[in-house]
């Protein structure tokens, strides 16, 4: 039995999504013509109160297209120091936008509206980048599944507002986080420019993430998906998963949540242990103290099936997902208890 902690990604489609995919509907989705994409489309731009969506093969090509869509060259977007579009999209932002970032050091991977009112620079100075992008993840990968509470989020729209910037929605783990403080999507939707969702994160769909936004930013969004290269044929079989993910397996988080939470109580007690982040939703980041190995711990996991990822300077990530039953749960929890160094 193989325990895969490293992420909620490594999840695969069971046997009812597989069937559901099977039943699909399609047609060429780049003439815009597969029922099932636009179906997805649809019902995620209904579910947000978001007026158009677009389907895309991976949350980074959505949130780079987000960024494409909201800059010109030589701006700047605010974002946290431990921002997905930053830290894990391969330099994207510049790349493909001529963006660069303003790195705020906020708490857990979120960052507040004063934070961000101190890092607009003045627009008509022009010898500094013009800020027009505001990005925020919620959840946030590195912070640990840390979830923004609403009124910061209406604080920093209002900035936003008052300084003619855009705001976009890095929601790879949005149903993370709605779960977890019991949100509506109708109050991120009505926040933001952009969003973009993940269903291959959490929902165990294997492939997909989509866009929302205006119907003028979807429009473009399409134009932009062509030169990344994101079109897709009979992607309705991809849609199709997610779907059923989302009329399956929003609900069912709170397990991976409990169980998560769980795991960190328990790590606390253990004598090898320096430091558990707080536990909000399905990721959980430990440290260990400086005279243990995290290379040493990882090794001796894999001799037990069980794998689990570093995020270097001796911290250590477990994501909890679908995949990671009750019987898998109690052997990882007896393992931790007998290791010894």
């Amino acid at each position: 039995m193989e325990i895969n902690l490293i992420s909620d990604t490594v999840t695969k489609p069971s046997h009812e999504m597989l069937q559901h995919m099977f039943r699909a509907q399609v047609g060429d989705d780049v003439y815009k013509q597969d029922p099932t994409v636009i179906e997805l489309e649809e019902t995620l731009a209904g579910l947000f109160g978001m007026e158009a969506a677009l389907f895309f093969p991976s949350g980074t090509m959505a949130n780079q297209t987000a960024i494409k869509l909201h800059t010109q060259p030589g701006d700047e977007m605010i974002c946290d120091k431990w921002a997905h579009v930053y830290n894990y999209e391969g330099g994207g932002a510049a790349f493909n936008s001529g963006v660069s970032c303003r790195l705020i050091d906020g708490h857990r991977g979120m960052i507040t509206a004063n934070q961000i009112v101190e890092a607009i620079n003045p627009p008509d100075f022009y010898h500094s980048p013009l800020t027009t992008l505001v990005t925020i993840e919620n959840t946030t990968n590195k912070g640990g599944g840390a979830c923004y509470d609403l009124p910061n989020l209406v604080e920093i729209k209002d900035v936003c507002t008052k300084n003619k910037l855009k705001f976009h929605l890095d929601g790879a783990r949005i149903w993370n986080a709605l779960v977890a403080r019991k949100q509506h999507p109708k109050q991120f939707g009505q926040m933001f420019d952009t969003i973009s969702v993940c269903l291959s994160k959490g929902l165990g769909a294997p492939v997909g993430s989509v866009l929302m936004g205006s119907h003028d930013d979807i429009k473009k969004a399409l134009r932009i998906r062509k030169v990344f290269g994101g079109g897709m044929r009979q992607a309705g079989y991809l849609a199709a998963a997610g779907l059923y993910a989302l009329q399956n397996n929003v609900g069912r988080l709170e397990e991976d949540h409990r169980r998560a939470r769980q795991l960190g109580g328990f790590l606390q007690q253990l004598p090898w242990i320096e430091k558990v982040e707080p536990v909000e939703t399905n990721i959980l980041i430990f440290s260990l103290k400086p005279q243990y190995s995290e290379t040493a711990l990882i090794e001796k996991l894999k001799q037990k099936s069980i794998f689990i990822s570093s995020l270097g300077k001796g911290k250590l990530r477990i994501v909890t997902h679908l995949d990671y039953k009750e019987v898998m749960h109690n052997y990882v929890l007896e393992a931790f208890q007998k290791m010894t160094f």
